[in-house]
């Protein structure tokens, strides 16, 4: 019945109408229902599709956090083709101010200071009474450099007599001075026994025979200058150099010298050291270790320059008692030359002059043990070399003083409280991945002949890895024996400091006649440090704890982020076994040509193709070129690093499948890879840190180890399509691995 007056009332809402009405009035019908079926599925398929996208996010804990701290580095309103760096990092440039204490702010350095606060914290907790010496030297060097008090009421008095110990200062004691006793090699000898650097003069150190790394030799080098030999040659009129005349005269008319005698006296000084830069070699050519490996026996020595009593001048600089010297004793000489400079050098310049240059670096080197006028001093000469207006607060130079003096308590500590063991695991794994596709790629490589490629293979089979921290690290007994000579009986800031020098520099010493052991775990144990290396003569990777966090690694953000993060760091260690100075290595870390002749050829043409590639970069800022040069094995390194990590990722994705992209951002994996390995060098800084790294750096400005790295790379232009020619995808690339 309803059925029927249903079909009635269709009827008579039909009724009156033309055919033609009524067929319009069916059509019309028909379409409706056939859009409102369509909309149905329609709103189906879009549900679907949401769903889909939902189920591609990643939406844990750890890809929010990643989400919010990518968005907040980057500019997505810059097109990556063109400007990578500005992509990635804009918004941490505009949003970063450096503060008044700090040169400069990078991802680095804000990990830094987040360690150096988890370490003040932990050198605030008290300490057991149980707690054995090394434990206990922790607070008490933090404790005696925050008593400001007592270094004021101590005032210059300890330094001075310091000073009168070691010959007296000529600028401060006048006429008084007594020429006849100076001899600058006596002055050495006594900067040895107080734990100033002897190396004023002549650079000693104990280090790796380059030949045969298994053992240790005495090593002569050219002098440590007090400024880099690149400001120095420039003369009085660069402004470092200027700076650092007015700084050596206000500190020894602090100390009692006459202002016009200081004038007079410190002008000679610096005028020395700019003859002394001008016989060391410019960093351009020291590059080849080849070339610096000129062992002589202390006999051969004494002959070849005679000026030297070596055989007295070796025995007082190491000052070992265990440790007999003779004539047959094998040193390696790194520059020849210098010396025979040298002693043209030391005949025309009077004693004064030596004296003063010498006790000018003992209160230099002192400096920051003492008064609160000399450090503020002090300061004012480091604004003009970093522009860093303000001192940094004490307690964060005490906490790194103290945390560096007795490093493997503070490490011990640290990786205790804070790091995560996971991060271990992970990263050992990645450094397997990033390695394996290293090894491909020099399989690949069509202009290495096939000795050439099995000896880099073989060398890559042994490079030997440290992650986080030594085991060794958390036994406290091996901690206590290593201190266990450390003389912590002085309560006064400097002389504590000296004797921690000392304790340091006689360790090192000590080892010129222990076998080389390249995986003990003292030398591997700065798990504070953030930061990595590579080491030539160990064949070895070194990733502490302290870099592994961050922005660079997280366990609970996805891979791409940490292959782009660490992983590009880890690359870039790996490769640096065969950068121009890596490659004159071989795999049990001994200085050896292992490269046949034309490969070798091949090596030079592809690395000088980096060479000339950044040198052709202005920094804009300071208006000078990046040194290719001077940069190239960081170079090198960035390149061939940031490709391993990226097939390591892609290896890695074979392996366990697509991850999940992060929420908030419209970017593949694979591009927030490419975003991860610039965030680790987004930073801001003044100029004059700028000018410094361009002038002496090994590194290139932080924004060109993202461009141009990203820039020679076929996968990243592929990754965000970017036309031929773009700036971010020129025609022109360079590549060595």
């Amino acid at each position: 019945m309803n059925s029927n007056k249903k079909t009635a009332l269709r009827t008579d809402w039909l009724e009156g109408k033309s055919n033609s009405e009524r067929h319009l009035i069916l059509i019309t019908t028909i379409i409706c229902l056939v859009a409102l079926a369509l909309a149905i599925a329609l709103g189906v398929v879009a549900y679907k599709s949401l769903q889909n996208d939902l189920d591609e996010i990643c939406l844990t804990t750890g890809c929010i956090d990643a989400a919010a701290k990518a968005l907040s580095y980057m500019d997505t309103t810059k097109d990556p083709c063109e400007d990578f760096y500005e992509f990635a990092c804009g918004n941490f440039i505009k949003e970063t101010v450096i503060p008044a204490d700090k040169s400069s702010i990078s991802t680095f350095s804000q990990l830094s200071e987040t360690v150096r606060d988890q370490l003040q914290i932990i050198i605030k907790t008290d300490v057991a009474a149980t707690a054995s010496k090394p434990f206990k030297l922790l607070k008490k060097y933090y404790n005696l450099c925050m008593n400001t008090t007592a270094i004021e009421e101590e005032g210059l008095k300890t330094i001075k007599q310091i000073l009168i110990d070691l010959g007296g200062w000529p600028v401060v004691d006048g006429a008084s001075w007594n020429e006849s006793a100076f001899d600058w090699k006596l002055s050495m000898y006594k900067f040895r026994k107080f734990g100033f650097s002897t190396g004023l003069f002549i650079s000693f150190y104990v280090t790796n025979d380059d030949r045969n790394s298994s053992r240790n030799v005495i090593t002569l080098d050219e002098a440590s200058l007090a400024l880099s030999r690149e400001f120095l040659i420039k003369g009085m009129e660069d402004k470092i150099v200027k700076a650092y005349y007015d700084i050596l005269v206000d500190v020894s008319v602090m100390f009692g010298a006459n202002r016009d005698v200081a004038l007079k006296e410190m002008e000679a000084v610096v005028q020395f050291q700019i003859e002394l830069a001008n016989i060391t070699l410019p960093r351009e050519k020291r590059r080849n270790a080849t070339a610096f490996y000129n062992p002589m026996s202390i006999e051969q020595l004494q002959h070849t320059f005679p000026f030297l009593n070596w055989m007295e001048y070796i025995q007082n600089l190491l000052d070992i008692p265990d440790i007999e010297i003779k004539y047959d004793e094998i040193v390696t000489v790194t520059v020849p030359n210098f010396f025979t400079e040298l002693e043209i050098l030391l005949q025309k310049t009077p004693k004064r002059v030596l004296s003063n240059y010498a006790m000018s670096a003992a209160v230099f080197s002192a400096s920051f043990y003492l008064t609160r006028q000399l450090r503020d001093r002090l300061h004012e000469f480091y604004k003009v070399v970093t522009g860093q207006l303000e001192r940094t607060p004490r307690w964060k130079e005490c906490t790194s003083f103290a945390s560096g003096s007795v490093y493997l308590v503070s490490s011990s500590l640290y990786v205790r409280k804070y790091f995560n063991e996971k991060a271990k695991i992970h990263a050992e794994e990645m450094v397997s991945d990033i390695l394996k596709e290293f090894k491909t790629i020099l399989q690949g490589i069509d202009w290495m002949d096939h000795a050439t490629k099995e000896n880099a293979l073989a060398k890559a089979d042994s490079i030997t890895t440290h992650i986080g921290y030594p085991d060794e690290l958390l036994d406290d007994k091996k901690i206590e024996k290593f201190y266990e000579t450390l003389d912590d009986s002085s309560e006064n800031y400097l002389m504590a400091g000296r004797a921690l020098t000392l304790f340091i520099v006689e360790y090192y010493y000590k080892q010129l006649r222990v076998p080389v052991n390249k995986t003990i775990w003292i030398d591997h144990a700065r798990a504070t440090i953030v930061n990595a290396f590579y080491s030539a003569t160990e064949n070895s990777i070194q990733f502490p704890a302290g870099v592994l966090q961050g922005v660079f690694f997280g366990d609970e953000r996805p891979n791409y982020m940490n292959y782009g993060g660490i992983g590009y760091i880890i690359g870039h260690e790996i490769t640096h076994g065969f950068d121009d100075q890596g490659r004159q290595y071989d795999k049990d870390g001994n200085l050896k040509d292992w490269w046949d002749q034309a490969t070798q050829e091949a090596f030079l043409k592809k690395a000088q193709c980096i060479i000339d590639q950044y040198a052709n970069y202005t920094v804009p800022e300071i208006d000078e070129h990046i040194n290719g040069v001077n940069t190239q094995g960081e170079n090198i390194a960035d390149c061939g690093g940031i490709t391993e990590a990226y097939l390591a990722y892609l290896s890695w994705v074979e392996r366990n499948g697509p991850e999940k992209k992060l929420p908030g951002l419209p970017y593949t994996p694979n591009q927030m890879f490419w975003v991860s390995a610039a965030h680790s060098w987004c930073n801001v800084q003044t100029n004059e840190v700028l000018k410094l790294q361009v002038t002496i750096g090994a590194h290139s400005p932080n924004k060109y180890r993202v461009l141009v790295p990203f820039m020679n790379s076929e996968y990243f232009a592929k990754d965000f399509k970017c036309p031929l020619e773009s700036n971010m995808n020129p025609i022109h690339k360079c590549k060595v691995w």
